[in-house]
């Protein structure tokens, strides 16, 4: 399992390249078992082959032996003379008063089948079963006639011409069979194809070249196709990221069925999820202007009460309800950011918070630097730090700031050293309108400045963590992705 899960990290992350992966895994598979499949066949016919070519060869070896076995004994000599002048025959014959020694070839199935075959049609048709030896020798140590005499020593009609030797390394079947107690009949030949003992593979480089290339052209097929069918995804990928950042962009309705399909219900989507952000600011506008003329003449009303008690109370709960309708308006307006994204100088604008907060003599360092320009809504992200930097200053009575920049976005922390948040509580401030029930719910806000700020964040497709520093304290670390 373990050695599996390290595999999976290395996958590709891609759909494009997964799907060239299994591709190119499946292509070459197939490959592989075409080419085993080809290979078994291969070699049954090989060895279907070297048989049939044994099982004649050893009919015509039949044939000569027992031709041999027939002639007188004086004229054997005179007939063996007379086939070497004249040449041209497929086998070197004679008739030797000692066995010579072959120096045999290393046992394979296809000598061993050449073999079986020769001795069960030699046993068959001469009735010969002690003594018959055959073995396979090479050229260049083939001994003839005598143990110290080889091929080579031998006139050339005699060698040559009769065994027609075409490669100089080709295997040549030596029989010999007894003819009597002190005479050998000698038999050699070159089988029909005299390379068939050669350890050679029908995989050849020229083959595997072209299985090479092969492969290579599927692949550079399926990265074609691959990327065509994959370029609409990531359109629709880079269209839901801009519209979760405020932005909307209409894809084309164009391409496969089940891609078009997609894309109008993508476009359908956004033009709904607008249609709702943009009736719930009217709303909310509507609201606020609606509220504003029933407050102010309660407001008028309350000041007519002559128990100034009664008066008060009132008051008092008119002011909360004109601070929730401002609070609702400003969740809505604070969120809802329609900006065009430029180049943000986020450096620039904390060393501007900073020192707004030294006027009103507040303390905040700032540690790190900006290496590249952040593309990003500038008053939002402005909202966002503002919000950070006053609940640490409220807090905490200090805020100190430290960047982080990196190839793949910033990280900006914020730190103070307040009392700090319980564990349990570290998201639930997220949430609008909540406040901690503690002493710290003196705070003057409403209890939307860390969820505006989270709002602002993720629509840049960051995010706002909070964490307990070990020293005491709150860190706010935003993340900012490039």
């Amino acid at each position: 399992m373990r050695a599996l899960a390290k595999a999976l990290r290395h996958w590709p992350r891609s759909l494009s390249s997964r799907i060239l992966l299994v591709l190119g895994m499946g292509v070459l598979l197939a490959q592989l078992v075409s080419s085993a499949i080809w290979l078994t066949q291969w070699r049954a016919d090989t060895a279907r082959n070297v048989q049939e070519m044994s099982r004649h060869m050893a009919f015509r070896v039949a044939a000569t032996v027992q031709f041999f076995t027939e002639l007188p004994v004086a004229y054997r000599h005179l007939i063996l003379d007379q086939l070497r002048d004249m040449g041209g025959t497929r086998f070197f014959v004679t008739l030797n008063h000692e066995y010579i020694r072959i120096n045999d070839l290393p046992d394979s199935a296809l000598k061993l089948q050449v073999v079986q075959q020769f001795r069960d049609v030699l046993q068959r048709q001469l009735g010969v079963k002690d003594g018959l030896e055959i073995a396979f020798s090479r050229p260049a140590d083939l001994h003839v006639i005598k143990n110290d005499i080889l091929l080579h020593d031998l006139p050339e009609r005699w060698g040559g011409q009769s065994l027609l030797l075409g490669s100089r390394e080709a295997p040549i079947l030596v029989i010999q069979i007894p003819m009597a107690s002190d005479q050998w009949l000698y038999l050699a030949t070159l089988m029909p194809d005299p390379d068939f003992l050669e350890a050679s593979t029908p995989l050849s480089r020229e083959r595997l070249l072209s299985l090479l290339v092969s492969l290579g052209v599927m692949l550079l097929f399926g990265a074609w196709i691959v990327r065509s069918l994959t370029r609409p995804l990531r359109r629709l990928a880079q269209a839901a990221e801009s519209f979760g950042q405020g932005e909307a962009r209409a894809l084309p309705e164009t391409g496969s069925r089940e891609l078009e399909t997609t894309a109008r219900a993508f476009n359908a989507m956004q033009l709904r999820i607008q249609r709702y952000l943009d009736d719930r600011e009217r709303l909310f506008a509507s609201i606020s202007h609606d509220l504003k003329t029933p407050i102010t003449r309660l407001r008028l009303r309350a000041e007519l009460l002559e128990d100034e008690t009664e008066r008060d109370a009132f008051c008092h709960d008119l002011e909360d309800l004109d601070m929730l309708v401002k609070g609702a308006l400003q969740s809505v307006k604070d969120t809802d950011i329609h900006e065009n994204r430029v180049e943000v100088d986020l450096h620039r604008m904390l060393c501007y918070l900073r020192d707004g907060a030294a006027l009103a003599g507040k303390v905040v360092t700032l540690s790190g630097e900006q290496r590249a320009p952040f593309f990003g809504k500038p008053l939002a992200l402005r909202r966002c730090l503002g919000n950070l930097v006053d609940n640490a200053l409220y807090y905490g009575g200090s805020a100190d700031i430290r960047i982080q920049d990196g190839d793949e976005g910033l990280q900006i922390s914020v730190t103070d050293r307040g009392p700090g948040i319980p564990s349990a509580q570290l998201e639930r401030v997220f949430s609008p309108y909540t406040r901690l029930s503690s002493s710290l719910s003196a705070h003057p806000g409403m209890g939307l400045g860390l969820s505006i700020a989270r709002n602002i964040a993720r629509a840049h497709g960051g995010d706002i963590v909070l964490s307990n520093r070990a020293g005491g304290g709150l860190e706010a670390l935003l993340v900012l992705p490039r």
